[in-house]
């Protein structure tokens, strides 16, 4: 019972984080990191850890904890795979909105978690549907379920090929922008599951009757609990401690690398006439007010993101199933097409005829107010 309290409190800091970070939604750092697919990931964790209860023998098989098809299939195995096709998930909606130039909208959310979860839902009912004596079968001199070692392979078997394929998904995302990039954090949580995969494979096929040692019981709870739960703090962890501890700088260099990341970010480097340094360099103390616009992006037009159809990644739309949403932002330039961070920096002066020729001469000198007339 120490075990099960401990591993409950680990569950309560992880619900914790997230009530946070869903606190400070607007923090554009958290709101990039997809946080309802990331709580949908938690609570198949909670699930999957309830399921363990009963199926690691932490307590007596009598009554409703006796039902071992109940708490095996459709809450261990169930939201164990639960979990990691909703990693799947996550990481095919970053798939697709940057290696494959197309949205993910809240039709595209719905339908990949319902894709996911019924192939789930096939998967344990014909488990559930197969006779007890080929896969769980509950003892009940020993009050322990007996699981087949035919079900236990097929259950590994099904976990290695999910989570080879969030591994192909890593690989995929390596190289996406550097603000939307989880490369390092995917790095590790692929290490995590690896090694909670392995540990599961010696548990079931080595230890068999791993259930009826204390210690081994123990272990394996609390490496599924430690797995899901530290698999959160990578998702999230990072952004919510800048957002407690270095909330203003650490969301101003996180927007300069979502402008660098930005194609236009060369057209905005070319087009600096001080040309000594970045954009955010020439803002003035208004650097809020000119820059971002309230809660919004002021300067950074994600619509650069989609090179192929003329849509952009993030629409206006704040469903927090649309990843789309992850980011409101607003165009680079302004009404004389130049970019936002020149504003401050030149005087938009229009000729009365408007005729090509008198741009012919370019930039000119600045005036004793030291702004340059175009």
């Amino acid at each position: 019972m120490i075990a099960i309290a401990i591993c409950a409190g680990v569950f309560g800091l992880t619900a914790i984080l997230l009530v946070f970070a869903w606190c400070n939604y607007n923090y554009r750092p958290i709101r990039a990191k997809n946080l309802t697919w990331t709580t949908l990931i938690y609570l198949s964790t909670v699930l999957w850890f309830l399921g363990d209860i009963p199926s690691n023998g932490h307590v007596r098989l009598v009554g409703m904890w006796s039902n071992c098809k109940l708490w095996i299939i459709w809450f261990r195995v169930f939201f164990c795979f639960v979990f990691a096709t909703m990693c799947i998930v996550r990481f095919y909606a970053l798939d697709r909105v940057f290696n494959q130039k197309k949205p993910f909208t809240v039709w595209s959310s719905l339908i990949s978690g319902v894709a996911v979860i019924s192939v789930n839902v096939v998967y344990c009912l014909v488990n559930q549907l197969i006779s007890d004596s080929l896969t769980i079968k509950y003892d009940p001199e020993y009050e322990v379920c007996n699981v087949t070692q035919g079900f236990r392979i097929s259950a590994l078997t099904f976990m290695w090929i999910i989570w080879a394929a969030v591994g192909v998904l890593f690989f995929r995302l390596r190289n996406i922008q550097s603000t939307f990039n989880e490369f390092y954090e995917s790095i590790a949580i692929f290490a995590v599951i690896i090694g909670l995969l392995i540990e599961s494979s010696i548990s079931n096929l080595y230890y068999i009757y791993f259930i009826l040692e204390k210690r081994r019981r123990i272990q394996k709870t609390v490496v599924d609990m430690a797995a899901g739960n530290l698999v959160i703090w990578l998702f999230i962890g990072y952004p919510v401690f800048m957002c407690i501890f270095h909330r203003e700088k650490y969301e101003q260099q996180w927007l300069e690398r979502l402008a660098q990341d930005s194609p236009n970010h060369a057209f905005n480097k070319n087009n600096n006439m001080a040309n000594n340094g970045t954009s955010y360099a020439k803002m003035n103390d208004n650097f809020e007010a000119t820059f971002y616009n309230d809660q919004r992006l002021g300067s950074m037009d994600m619509s650069a993101l989609d090179y192929n159809q003329g849509h952009h990644p993030f629409s206006n739309n704040s469903h927090p199933l649309n990843i789309e949403s992850a980011l409101n932002c607003e165009p680079i330039f302004d009404g004389n097409a130049l970019p936002s961070a020149m504003r401050n920096n030149l005087h938009i002066q229009q000729p009365e005829m408007n005729p090509p020729t008198m741009f012919t001469t370019g930039y000119m000198a600045p005036n004793s107010n030291g702004r340059h007339v175009i």
